[in-house]
């Protein structure tokens, strides 16, 4: 008797070798400590709520004049400024665990302080002290993909990181949009119990990854000032930084000049996180194949294209699509910049190199809501067409740079053989 195949059609459906094959392709092969750094920066960003609506806290609540308000964030800007390169210093001294469980825990406790901060100087001081430790977690964050990662994986690797802060962050926009309209204290709690989450998984489920101390010979910040490439790099992304941080620092105060609620900002930046969470799953392993320079030339100009959108926009549909433009930009430069500096970085020197890039995106932070909130108090279409300017010119000089960089990381170069 012939036995009667009773398991079902084998067709109408994604085949599971198929879904295997997909997700293998995707995020296959990445180390464990990797993955753990993965769902730490998903907590963490689910309730990154803070920063976001700043400008809306001082300006809604403590009653700071838009003028002084610029010059606040500022403040932040600054201690931003100073954030990275201290913890890029401290990654590569005291190891990754350390720098990045250390800056979580400091950011925390920091966030509850400005939160209950009543004086004009008190709320000053907290908001510089949350610039330092409001990234000081990064270069270690960084580093440890590098050392953790094989160079062939990296862009894939940082890909999947922003797939994760994006997913995190889309949630925390929306919920924080609400939370803003009914409490602000409680975005300063959920915010600093993130921290503490990230903080304590790192510290007792990843394994450190500094080289040994035999590995790691010398080198300091000025080994790194003296890298012509990485210097004229970290120029280029100060300018992007300027136009990033305009989402942050001026967006929600343009909306609100159209009469739009902090909710209805916190929906048009759930767009951001949206676009992230559909597209890079789709386009994030492609981009390895692809010379680093193009991709983010190719970035940066769709970013100026998001930025001419949010020019000509007065509703709020019109400034999520602004923002959906500016987020194919985003997903290009992102997951390639970390990429460029891991090629770039010698293994001892990681956590340095990546506090240079997080000093160039402090220094754009800082400038950005300076010269953002004046352009805006003079005109909403000469802000954005501004910064629609600035990417073009990141663009052109990415590509200028480009042959520079293809000389110092030839395709397949060993990892750590940067000079």
């Amino acid at each position: 008797m012939t036995r009667t195949d009773t398991s079902g059609p084998t067709t109408g459906g994604p085949r599971p070798g198929r879904l295997r094959a997909s997700i293998r392709v995707r995020a296959g092969g990445l180390p464990g400590a990797f993955w753990v750094l993965w769902g730490g920066s998903l907590v963490n960003r689910l309730g990154a709520m803070v920063n976001p609506f700043l400008s809306l806290y001082l300006t809604g609540v403590r009653g700071v004049p838009l003028g002084e308000t610029g010059l606040v964030l500022a403040v932040v800007g600054i201690g931003s400024v100073l954030s990275q390169p201290l913890g890029g210093f401290l990654a590569d001294r005291f190891g990754r665990r350390a720098a990045l469980t250390g800056g979580m825990l400091a950011n925390g406790a920091t966030l509850l302080a400005l939160g209950h901060a009543r004086s004009l100087t008190v709320l000053v001081s907290s908001c510089f002290v949350l610039g330092i430790t409001l990234d000081l977690f990064r270069p270690a964050a960084q580093a440890l993909v590098a050392d953790a990662v094989p160079a062939a994986d990296r862009t894939r690797a940082y890909g999947l990181l922003l797939w994760a802060v994006n997913l995190g962050f889309s949630v925390a926009m929306v919920l924080g949009g609400y939370l803003a309209s009914h409490d602000y204290q409680l975005l300063f709690w959920l915010d600093a119990a993130a921290c503490t989450c990230f903080g304590v998984l790192v510290w007792f489920a990843v394994p450190e990854t500094r080289p040994a101390a035999r590995e790691r010979g010398a080198g300091s910040y000025l080994t790194v000032l003296r890298d012509r490439p990485m210097v004229a790099f970290a120029g280029i992304i100060v300018v992007y930084a300027v136009v990033f941080q305009q989402a942050f620092a001026t967006l929600p105060l343009a909306m609100r000049s159209t009469s739009a609620s902090s909710g209805a900002y916190g929906m048009v930046m759930g767009v951001n996180g949206l676009v992230v969470i559909a597209m890079q799953p789709l386009i994030g392993h492609r981009l390895a194949a692809f010379d680093k320079s193009r991709v983010l030339a190719t970035g940066f100009t769709v970013a100026a294209v998001g930025n001419a959108v949010a020019a000509a926009a007065s509703a709020t549909a019109v400034y999520g699509l602004a923002v959906a433009v500016s987020t194919l930009g985003e997903i290009l430069v992102f997951a390639v910049t970390a990429a460029v500096v891991a090629d770039l970085a010698p293994a001892r020197l990681r956590g340095r190199y990546n506090g240079l890039i997080g000093m160039a995106w402090g220094t754009g932070f800082l400038i950005a809501p300076v010269v953002g909130t004046r352009l805006l108090a003079v005109d909403p279409t000469a802000l954005w067409l501004t910064c629609a300017a600035l990417c073009l010119v990141a663009a052109v000089s990415q590509l200028s740079l480009a042959p520079a960089l293809r000389r110092r990381t030839p395709e397949g170069a060993p990892e750590g053989t940067a000079p």
